[in-house]
């Protein structure tokens, strides 16, 4: 993995010191908060519902034992002895008082970690497929141009004061585990029959309160155009985004007004009149990148006793089966750590757990982790010899769940519990979700089933894209929760269909219930999914179940 150069550190360094003399006059009284706003945002601190929020940026969702330690002891000193992973693969602490905040930022730059650009209208954090450099279907790694964006895109003199924030992922296999197409801009890695390795560039796509599937605007840029051609397109952004209303102001909706040929028109005369000032130099970078993410040293050695074990032990196989998925190394497997345990809180880890967490990928996983957009953790390299070793330590500590997948393996964003943004509760929804279908003992038996849960149209948890999406809003001050069915982020992405009226927040285990006996009753066979189930009916069989009685829901 990527290791600070000297600019990096120097860089880092400087931006701590800083902010802590903005923390520092904000104390003294010489900054308003009107005044410090802007300057905490952009050193990712929020102001939420009961105290400040950091989130700290977990470059394309990767990071290394010393890191997820750090992490730990960030969470036991300075919060309330846990962290919240989150959809762009970073860390969030939701208790940090504000004069510890520079201690925490300078604790952070000595794991080579920053909080720079996770908040603002510029670049956010760049995401990518947790299973890069592991997955079996991967064309190439996508992580070094990941890297690359990130460096090029940090502190860019131009896009620091975007119209709106502005997020980018990248994918290396046809299998799209990165969401690509609901981002401002999605790079697929792909090979065009010379068998030159290039990009398929979507851009517009999005979330939150108008939501859009991004569309193609090059199927096959070359790796040396990589840079110029992304420059072009949030220069053009730059130049039509909507600034009189921020409802407005993402390029999907500037994709929309223009439409996609006379911006793809743009962006490609803009990017003639770039590309010839890179002159290479990126690409020798791109070099020294990629070196760093070379393939771990793979141990050679037999995988028998994995299989016995497996066969014998049927707790462990149920584990391997929902947690385990192919290598591109047949001895190796990629360990899925669900944060997912039946009751708690989606995306949260202890102090304790992450150390757990470290202490497994420094000895079994070749010194690295992976953060998921799903809110879950990845060891990425592991011989399948270890794999008990690892369940049985999981095991002790509440990680072994074995749910990667299912019906409460759920995203969720932090709602009224913590946001100030929310209108509606997502937390304890995604909780009883699955403590009731772990009752009903149907999870397995209802196999693949994403449910994505937000508790505002903003979307964080990134509704609209799930199998079974649920949007809790505010209707006359009494939560109200929306249904949207057949939502997708894969690479077969398409935007959930709205079910009807929605629920009382008390009704609404029972409506996902109700859907969900729906589709075990009406499937062709166990080995149809949920989505492959909708897909081939429809919403209206979803929809009887839903709404039994026409008319008697309260409107939404």
């Amino acid at each position: 993995m990527y290791s600070y150069s000297d600019f990096d550190e120097a860089f880092v360094r400087s931006r701590v010191a800083q902010f802590s003399q903005q923390v520092e006059r904000r104390l003294e009284g010489a900054l308003t908060e009107d005044e410090f706003r802007p300057l905490r945002l952009m050193n990712g601190l929020y102001l939420q519902l009961h105290a400040y929020m950091l989130r700290v940026a977990i470059p394309y969702g990767t990071l290394n034992s010393r890191q997820m330690r750090q992490l730990a002891h960030i969470a036991q000193t300075w919060d309330k002895g846990y962290g919240h992973f989150t959809t762009r693969q970073n860390i969030q602490f939701n208790w940090p008082k504000l004069p510890d905040v520079p201690a925490i930022l300078s604790a952070l730059a000595d794991v080579e970690m920053h909080a720079i650009q996770t908040s603002g209208n510029c670049v956010r954090n760049v995401t990518s497929d947790h299973f890069a450099g592991a997955a079996a279907d991967e064309i190439e790694d996508p992580r070094p141009y990941a890297e690359l964006l990130r460096q090029w895109s940090t502190d860019h003199p131009e896009f620091q004061f975007l119209p709106r924030k502005f997020k980018i992922a990248v994918t290396g296999a046809p299998n799209d585990r990165a969401v690509i197409k609901a981002h401002d801009i999605g790079l697929r890695v792909l090979k065009n029959d010379k068998g030159e390795t290039g990009f398929e560039v979507i851009v517009g796509g999005g979330l939150g309160r108008t939501p859009m599937i991004g569309l193609t605007v090059r199927d096959f840029l070359p790796v040396a155009d990589l840079l110029p051609y992304i420059e072009a397109i949030l220069s053009v952004y730059n130049t039509l985004g909507r600034r009189d209303n921020k409802y407005k102001a993402r390029i999907k909706i500037t994709l929309h007004e223009t439409g996609k040929d006379e911006i793809t028109r743009m962006v490609e005369e803009r990017f003639a009149e770039l590309r010839p000032l890179f002159g290479g130099h990126d690409q020798a970078l791109l070099a020294e990148i990629k070196a760093a993410f070379a393939p771990p040293a793979y141990r050679n050695a037999p995988v028998e006793a994995y299989e016995d074990f497996r066969k014998a032990d049927p707790v462990f196989r149920a584990w391997a089966d929902t947690n385990l998925a192919p290598h591109r190394n047949d001895q190796y497997a990629i360990v899925t750590i669900s944060t997912k345990a039946h009751g708690k809180t989606p995306g949260d880890a202890t102090a304790e757990q992450m150390r757990v967490m470290a202490d497994l990928a420094e000895r079994y996983g070749h010194d690295e982790l992976r953060i998921s957009h799903e809110q879950n953790v990845v060891l990425p390299h592991v011989h399948k010899s270890d794999l008990p070793a690892i369940h049985a330590v999981l095991s002790q500590h509440g990680l072994a769940t074995a749910n990667v997948g299912l019906i409460s393996d759920i995203i969720a964003c932090p709602g009224m519990d913590y946001c100030a943004l929310a209108t509606a509760r997502a937390i304890p929804v995604a909780e009883q979700i699955a403590l009731r279908f772990q009752e009903l003992d149907l999870e397995h038996e209802i196999g693949p089933l994403k449910i994505k849960i937000s508790g505002c149209i903003n979307a964080c948890g990134h509704h609209h894209v799930g199998h079974i999406g649920i949007l809790g809003l505010d209707r006359a001050g009494v939560e109200n929760y929306q249904i949207t069915l057949g939502g997708d982020g894969s690479e077969t992405a398409v935007i959930g269909e709205r079910a009807g009226p929605g629920f009382a927040y008390d009704d609404i285990v029972p409506a996902i219930e109700r859907i969900v006996q729906a589709y075990l009753a009406h499937r062709d066979g166990p080995a149809e999914t949920f989505l492959q189930a909708y897909r081939r009916l429809g919403l209206a069989p979803f929809k009887a179940a839903l709404y039994p009685s026409e008319g008697t829901q309260d409107a939404a």
